[in-house]
């Protein structure tokens, strides 16, 4: 006789659909600051807006 340990697969799906939601979620607010932020929410300083100004660059974003 064999036993063979079955995974709880709601819970493993539900898990990875969150897993999947914050990292679309992220990627989604990392495009927003760097390809449409402009300043408003980097006024902390120059040194994130110019961060955010070469990212638009590297992605080949129009930004002036």
């Amino acid at each position: 006789m064999t036993f063979t340990a079955v995974p709880a697969r709601a819970t493993e799906t539900a898990g990875s659909v969150l897993i999947a939601m914050g990292i679309v979620l992220l990627a989604l607010l990392t495009l927003y600051l760097v390809g449409f932020d402009d300043g408003a929410i980097s006024r902390s300083g120059m040194f994130l807006h110019e961060l955010m100004h070469d990212g638009r660059h590297l992605l080949g974003l129009p930004c002036h």
